[in-house]
């Protein structure tokens, strides 16, 4: 680390310009090895995995959350003097990288067959290269301070090594298996999908149709629902519940399957939902996971109707390659013909589809690799329930333990060409099959170089599984893995828990014997405004990259950590983020002030509090206070009441009360050693707080700490600083009390001059009246402040005084405020303007009102335009009550 010797002030730009100075930041940040991890260096491990993007990916609000919230912890922990390392990385996302390859080759007029497996994995690993590296340079926009050097992907040689050890030692110890079972189907990417890569759909147009299915003995028929007609050419029972007496007397005997002429068995399986439909339904094994279950115990035939591309196959009879909609249509109109669809409803039901392409998913039975899951969920379910790793917020653990109680196998293999390829090869000459670490020359039961090795792929969670311990060098035991797994915190949304979070946990355990994070935390949605869910087709969608350019990164990251209460969606305007640039300017306006009131001033300067004014122990105290509150919050992952606390400590107190109470001290004292005191804690306050904010802000502060006098062996980063403590020698509650009473009779005066509408900058005179001898000692004490402060030409503090003709009165603090008015205000035209404005705003309320109360307006009108109408409604009734108050005043005044 670099000492930095500068003990002068250097100046500030008038404005703040963000683009002007966060790339050099990040520049110097990553010259000075500032987010460089260490595992031979000293200091408690703090260690995070990103959640690796897609190679495919491009930043978008939710990244920019998650990542700005990893960023704050990172930049936090550094400064309390943690060893931070922080992996980044990217995912090969297989399904979503191969469509990107494949429709580049659509455009050239060729599929991916054309070229043949080798050449499109090269055009693949091609593409990775010009293009696979985009989102991390975004993320660096951001600011986030990963250990680049470290970056890791998916596919490269390492992680590869750790999926093909973890594969095969699942499958040595019997948790990997090959089997025949109904699985997610994907008819338009052609690969099967797992449970959780399925994203369900409310259709309410769908239907539910009634087939009637006559029984062989001729002896009557049986009515069936179902929202699917064309799996009936795949029938092999009808089954009902047992305990349904309209139909006990139908089990064991048989129908004719219409349209194809087949008999089929009539079953009783507890299943079966009394309550659908007619209570009796088809069984249709090869396409539906529940009917595939009973048709295990049953013993049923088990006959497939359509092929990979979702068109009907051979054992479809007449409707042989017809798509799986045209059939529909076809069987419906066929039944119709032979009177055997007694009804059709509407229906509303959730339709699953694939995650990637929106396809409707098709249930099919295909030979799948799969994970015997169960052993390895009841090890991560225990973890989180004996505390080994906690879930933050808490209600999710609830939903963690529901899905893990209820998984089923985890069907791993798919059918596409990018991604970790199963090292499992079949021998052409015996038959046998091998599973193995290395590729094999020969087969090893008999000797034949003739090998084929399987076409399928690793499911893209499986590689993503290992992340927090392949990234670091497993399955070798490296100083990195030993110094920092297992990590401290996994921040992640809620919509990949299953997707990764479980499955990690369940990997880290098996491979690890340890869990993979001591916390998980779950951010939440980012939402426009109206908190509806940001998408293109809604044309809401805020892009961070072009919010950064137009207010900086540092106002983009402090509204949404102002923004991030635990368990509740943050709801994101532009006018939000402008709002915060503000904050941003207001910091930088104030560090500008201190600067120009530093030149004289050394920063070896050491603050006695004896010499402190009230005004001074009162910032120190709350200075205090609000060191405790952030690091409470930032320990707690409560990242918005840090912020919020900051805002209101930097803005409201700093910039708005400490920062006018020093000026006569600064500049019209001609006391040096009152002078040489305010400088220091003016220079100490404000060096503190942009180490506080520096985790949410890092750009903007790094520049103010830049241009700041450091005492000799300073760090030549804010990153190396140390995180502000609370120190005991300024703990003072009286001069918190004491000041809030000044406060409150300043603010007392100028509520007065707003009420009368007096400007500014007018002069005013007050008298205070109190019956307290405390208080009243504490407001002569600070007179001069009260005047300087509430703007007055003369002030009169004392017991009991007695209220000045015409005057205003205001309460404070327990104590009465006179500000004598005559010849200030205009009455009589004061009391016509207001009156004037009076009724103008009652008009405009009536009107909103009105509107508000129109039950055709509030069923008709857009969600927005309701919202903007109601903001209205209360922005008109503050408005009418501070109007009735100044009329009321007036009336004081002048009666007085």
């Amino acid at each position: 680390m670099t000492e930095n010797s500068k003990t002068q002030p250097q100046q500030l730009d008038k404005n703040y310009d963000p683009l002007k100075i966060e790339d050099k930041w990040y520049e110097f940040w990553e010259e000075s090895h500032c987010f460089e991890a260490d595992p031979a260096a000293d200091g408690e491990p703090f260690s995070m995995v990103i959640p690796p993007p897609n190679v495919t990916g491009s930043l978008h609000m939710g990244h920019a959350l998650n990542n700005i919230i990893q960023d704050i912890l990172a930049r936090y922990q550094r400064q309390q003097g943690r060893n931070v390392l922080w992996m980044p990385g990217t995912d090969h996302a297989g399904i979503a990288t191969q469509n990107v390859v494949e429709r580049q080759l659509a455009a050239e007029g060729l599929g991916r067959h054309d070229i043949g497996r080798d050449k499109f994995i090269e055009r693949v690993w091609q593409w990775r290269e010009e293009s696979g590296g985009t989102i991390l340079n975004q993320l660096k926009r951001l600011g986030s301070s990963c250990d680049w050097r470290r970056e890791r992907f998916t596919m490269d040689e390492g992680l590869s090594k750790a999926v093909r050890e973890v594969f095969v030692t699942l499958y040595e110890e019997g948790l990997i298996y090959q089997g025949d079972y109904i699985i997610n189907w994907c008819p338009r990417c052609h690969t099967a999908l797992s449970d959780l890569e399925v994203e369900f759909e409310e259709h309410d147009n769908g239907k539910l149709w009634d087939l009637e299915y006559p029984l062989a003995d001729g002896g009557g028929s049986i009515i069936v629902s179902t929202t699917r007609p064309e799996t009936m050419l795949g029938d092999t029972a009808v089954a009902v519940n047992g305990e349904d007496e309209r139909y006990r007397h139908l089990v064991g005997k048989e129908v004719m399957l219409p349209l194809m002429d087949r008999r089929i068995p009539i079953i009783a399986d507890e299943y079966v939902d009394r309550e659908f439909g007619s209570g009796a339904v088809k069984i249709t094994p090869a396409h539906d996971a529940n009917d595939f279950e009973v048709g295990l115990r049953h013993k049923l035939e088990i006959i497939k109707i359509m092929d990979e591309k979702g068109s009907m196959n051979e054992n479809a009879g007449a409707y042989v390659g017809l798509t799986r909609e045209e059939c529909r249509e076809r069987v419906v109109a066929d039944l119709q013909k032979l009177g055997l669809l007694p009804a059709t409803k509407d229906y509303q039901h959730n339709v699953g589809h694939c995650y990637r392409c929106r396809t409707i998913i098709e249930p099919y039975l295909s030979n799948q690799w799969f994970v015997k899951i169960k052993p390895m969920a009841d090890q991560a379910l225990a973890a989180v329930r004996e505390g080994k790793t906690r879930i933050i917020p808490k209600n999710w653990e609830k939903t963690y333990f529901n899905w893990m109680e209820n998984i089923r196998d985890w069907c791993i293999s798919r059918q596409i060409w990018w991604g970790h390829r199963i090292p499992a090869w079949y021998c052409d000459a015996c038959g046998k099959m091998i599973v193995a670490r290395e590729d094999p020359d020969c087969c090893p039961h008999c000797s034949s170089p003739n090998l084929r090795q399987e076409t399928d792929v690793l499911d893209t969670w499986f590689s993503s599984g290992l992340w927090p311990f392949s990234t670091m060098g497993w399955p070798e035991s490296t100083a990195t893995l030993k110094k920092y797994y297992p990590t401290s915190v996994l921040v992640t949304g809620f919509d990949i828990l299953f997707f990764w979070v479980a499955r990690m946990m369940m990997m880290g355990l098996k491979c690890m014997d340890e869990v993979p994070f001591k916390d998980v935390y779950i951010h939440a949605l980012v939402r426009d405004e109206h908190g509806h869910k940001m998408s293109k087709s809604r044309g809401n969608v805020i892009d961070p990259l072009i919010i950064i350019d137009k207010y900086g990164a540092d106002a983009l990251r402090f509204t949404l950590a102002s923004s991030a209460a635990q368990g509740r969606d943050v709801s994101l305007s532009e006018a939000r983020i402008s709002g915060y640039r503000n904050f941003v300017n207001k910091l930088w306006n104030a560090a500008r002030f201190t600067l120009m009131n530093l030149e004289d001033f050394s920063p070896d300067t050491v603050i006695e509090k004896s010499n402190l004014s009230l005004a001074e122990r009162w910032i120190s105290y709350r200075l205090n206070q609000t060191i405790g509150e952030v690091t409470v919050a930032l320990d707690e992952y409560r990242f918005n009441d840090a912020a919020q606390a900051l805002y209101q400590f930097t803005w409201h107190e700093f910039c708005d009360w400490y920062l006018e109470l020093a000026k006569p001290d600064l500049f019209q004292n001609e006391d040096a050693g009152r002078r040489k005191t305010a400088q220091a804690v003016l220079y100490r306050t404000l060096d503190q707080i942009v180490r506080l904010l520096h985790p949410i802000m890092p750009f903007v502060c790094e520049e103010i700490w830049q241009t700041l006098p450091q005492v000799t062996g300073a760090p030549e980063s804010i990153m190396q600083t140390v995180f502000p403590k609370v120190a005991a020698e300024f703990d003072d509650a009286l001069a918190a009390h004491e000041m809030a009473q000044l406060m409150e009779v300043i603010t007392a005066i100028r509520n007065i001059r707003g009420e009368m509408n007096l400007s500014p900058g007018q002069r005013l005179a007050a008298v205070i009246s109190g019956t307290d001898e405390d208080t009243i000692n504490v407001l002569n004490n600070s007179s001069d402040c009260i005047a300087n402060l509430a703007r007055l030409t003369s002030l009169t503090i004392a017991k009991n005084a007695v209220r000045p003709p015409q005057s205003a009165v205001g309460l404070a603090a327990g104590l009465e405020i006179f500000v004598p008015l005559a010849g200030l205000v205009d009455f009589a035209q004061e009391g016509a303007r207001l009156a004037k404005e009076l009724k103008k705003t009652e008009k405009e309320f009536a009107g909103v009102s009105n509107k508000l109360n129109n039950q055709k307006f509030l069923a008709k009108a857009p969600p927005e335009i309701i919202e903007k109408e109601q903001g209205k409604h209360q922005e008109l009734s503050l408005k009418l009550e501070k109007l009735r108050v100044n009329i009321k005043t007036l009336e004081q005044v002048t009666e007085s």
